[in-house]
């Protein structure tokens, strides 16, 4: 069994690390120039500085060599997959590929299984998510992390494959649930980060998580995932490190828009487009998401923190 991990950001790094415990990684880079500084110097210094790279780990931009391994971890973010895949659908076809990215695409609406479905149509999808910083998988920290793949013998290969020490893996086939869990955190991380930042307080942030979990189960259900997955990690866990902790960047991202600050414009920030497709199915199927509403319009200047803070508190009362 050999890995390639194809894309050279902080978190398809860390996991080329904490994979490489088990045996010889594959990490490629799309940038030559980055490839090489990061095989010679053994670190990423651009995304995942002062964590050196194991020797097991090789560095490379040829996709030729990296797609010759057995598994593909696809780790690129959420709106540029598309043309990833198909810029290498050749070399990836009939391969196991395993998205490692959260988010729903902008211009069609769909998750990261979905779109490799349709851009490597012979490929075996699955995908790798829940509550995980690149710095703590990069150092070794313990986590667990939630395996979808429609294929249930596939997914337990890779399940026994893809864990390592500080990775345990569990396994479901609600593709729909794992992918949706994944992206729709993005989008409240936002608003919790929007509300610490506008000095709304801790219980505010409390109540903006339970309110954004029930639209999270609203939408999950209405697209057909299991209710119980987002009960589990790609749900609950991940939301709940996610809107917690200045190391999302949709938290720090809706700090930002809360203090009125600058935010470094080269940071992905996967809940924006999340937030924006959201909404446009959301008022085609009559689906009530208003935190999804105005982390929307926030992000895209419609309306300010404060204002939108004030519409979600004289929505008319209902029951829970």
């Amino acid at each position: 069994m050999s890995i390639s991990v194809l894309g050279s950001g902080a978190f398809g790094t860390a996991l080329a690390i904490s994979l490489a415990g088990n045996g010889p990684v594959t990490l490629w880079s799309r940038d030559t120039k980055q490839a090489q500084l990061m095989q010679e110097n053994r670190e990423n210094a651009a995304r995942l500085p002062n964590i050196g790279l194991p020797d097991r780990i090789t560095v490379t931009s040829d996709i030729a060599l990296a797609s010759q391994s057995d598994i593909l971890l696809v780790s690129v973010p959420m709106q540029k997959l598309r043309g990833a895949l198909r810029d290498y659908a050749a070399v990836l076809a009939g391969k196991t590929l395993v998205a490692c990215c959260k988010g729903i695409e902008l211009s069609t609406g769909l998750g990261p299984i979905s779109v490799i479905r349709e851009t490597v149509p012979d490929a075996h999808p699955a995908l790798l998510t829940g509550p995980s910083f690149a710095d703590d998988i990069a150092r070794g920290l313990p986590t667990a992390l939630t395996l979808a793949c429609k294929d249930d013998v596939l997914n337990q290969k890779l399940q026994h494959d893809l864990s390592t020490a500080n990775l345990r893996l569990y396994r479901t086939t609600d593709v729909i649930g794992a992918e949706l869990g994944g992206a729709l955190k993005n989008v409240m991380a936002i608003g919790c980060g929007a509300c610490i930042g506008e000095g709304m307080g801790e219980s505010a942030r409390a109540a903006l998580m339970t309110r954004g979990f029930a639209e999270m189960q609203r939408f999950a259900l209405m697209r057909g995932a299991r209710p119980d997955t987002l009960m589990g990690l790609s749900g609950m866990g991940d939301l709940v490190l996610t809107c917690s902790s200045a190391l999302s960047r949709n938290y720090r991202y809706g700090l930002a828009l809360g203090r009125q600050d600058d935010f470094d414009t080269n940071t992905t920030v996967e809940g924006v487009a999340t937030a924006q497709a959201l909404t446009k199915i959301a008022a085609a199927e009559g689906l009530d998401m208003p935190i999804s509403k105005v982390v929307a319009e926030i992000s895209s200047g419609e309306c300010s923190v404060g204002e939108a803070i004030r519409w979600l508190l004289n929505r008319p009362l209902k029951e829970e």
